[in-house]
């Protein structure tokens, strides 16, 4: 909708003048306080004729809209009673005024056990009917159902899972019309030959984290996903390098907790020798998909640690959390999607800021009972419980602190260290 006038109506004078869609709309359902919805309200348009986003500004406040004027009635009218719902998939292109007078709900995606009940009770059967089939000649398992959910469709909703439903059907149909058999019933490993090969390989919890490995947690508009951030030392390098189409938020993420385990290194155990002489790289794959946010900077923060202490990440732990320079752990957005990410890959301790602790409730009961939540308010808290007690058993030492140009030829080689001599 561009045309404010498709709102407020024309006024009489002109040919072909009309009301509002508004007071249309009212007249239609010939009450006063019916329940409104506007659908996509993030794709208003503006142009020459009008802002209808400046329309809406009177219609949806409630301390003005109970003298709405329609340019075509020309008398004022009261929408109070009115109860008005949009809907948007993004917020960020509603006009900051507009979105100041709505009641702002977060709807989360769905998880995969929700996918799985919605599309057995609702789409199966819809498919069915719609391909010419019928109850008898076609059932689908529950494993089946799930592997389209986590394989074949990445989504916060269901629309992808039901394409995938439908393609099994009209598969099923094609095999029924040429008399193969009267009826079928797909399971898991029946899929890859209707369908083809999965398109999507979700990652699952590594069974073992090599110093310097952390397990993250994100949030996609597709729901949630788990990554692993990487952390290698630059020995005689300087500086910090990021890759992995990085943002400038994520970026500056990595350099907060660089700077504050260096600045904290004597507390955490860390040679301050290893950070200043020593570079390091910090990776975040999948390199081809960009990234952005502050939610990383407790994994990048725990990566690091890992680095420069040789002590493991735990693998059955992933974290996120907003970090500051002073250490403090904000809080971050996305939590159920974010968790329930981690659960899809096998993880079951989870370490959130304290402040995100009543987001725990909105995850389904059954899942919550399986995670273990430990609440973090400081950097302190993530390291010691995201770390393991001991450096690694192969050996893994502190970053060599030797400084480059000490007078050392090339072909000499470093002095072995001692490790029962080493403060980390």
């Amino acid at each position: 909708m561009r045309d404010e006038a498709e709102l407020r109506g024309h006024r009489r004078t002109y040919i072909g003048a009309m009301p509002g869609r508004i007071i249309q709309a009212l007249r239609r359902v010939g009450v006063n306080n019916p329940l409104m919805m506007l659908d996509e309200i993030d794709k208003l348009g503006n142009d020459y004729r009008g802002d209808p986003s400046a329309a809406l500004l009177e219609i949806l406040d409630p301390a003005q809209n109970n003298t709405f004027r329609d340019n075509y009635l020309d008398l004022p009218f009261d929408l109070s009673k009115v109860f008005f719902i949009a809907t948007a998939n993004q917020l960020a292109p509603i006009p900051m005024p507009l979105r100041d007078r709505m009641e702002i709900i977060q709807l989360a995606g769905y998880s995969d056990h929700e996918k799985l009940n919605i599309a057995k009770q609702y789409q199966v059967g819809r498919q069915i009917k719609e391909n010419g089939l019928t109850e008898d000649q076609l059932e689908i398992t529950d494993d089946a159902l799930m592997l389209l959910i986590t394989r074949y469709t990445r989504e916060a909703g269901v629309r992808q899972l039901e394409r995938m439903i439908g393609n099994l059907a009209r598969k099923v149909a094609l095999k029924v019309a040429e008399g193969s058999a009267d009826k079928f019933v797909i399971k898991a490993e029946d899929v890859k030959s209707y369908l083809g090969s999965p398109r999507f390989h979700p990652e699952e919890a590594r069974k073992e984290l090599p110093p310097g490995v952390a397990t993250g947690m994100a949030w996609t508009e597709m729901g949630g996903e788990v990554l692993f951030i990487e952390a290698t030392a630059l020995p005689g390098g300087s500086g910090l390098t990021l890759t992995g189409q990085l943002g400038e938020v994520m970026k500056e993420s990595a350099q907060a907790a660089r700077s504050y385990l260096w600045s904290h290194a004597g507390e955490l155990g860390i040679e301050p020798d290893a950070i200043k002489q020593n570079g390091v790289h910090v990776h975040v794959p999948a390199g081809a998909i960009p990234k952005d946010g502050p939610s990383a900077g407790v994994t990048m923060a725990s990566a690091l640690a890992s680095l420069y202490t040789g002590r493991k990440v735990r693998s059955d732990t992933a974290m996120t959390g907003e970090i500051t320079l002073s250490g403090l752990v904000f809080p971050v957005g996305g939590v159920k999607e974010k968790v329930l990410a981690a659960h899809r890959a096998g993880i079951r301790r989870i370490i959130l800021p304290a402040q995100n602790e009543p987001d725990i409730e909105e995850i389904p009961e059954d899942l919550r009972k399986e995670l273990e939540v430990i609440p973090a308010k400081h950097i302190s808290d993530v390291i010691a419980a995201a770390l393991e007690p001991q450096p690694s058993a192969e050996g893994i030492k502190p970053i060599p602190t030797a400084a480059p140009g000490n007078g050392r030829k090339a072909s000499e080689p470093l002095a072995a260290k001692d490790p029962d001599s080493d403060p980390a």
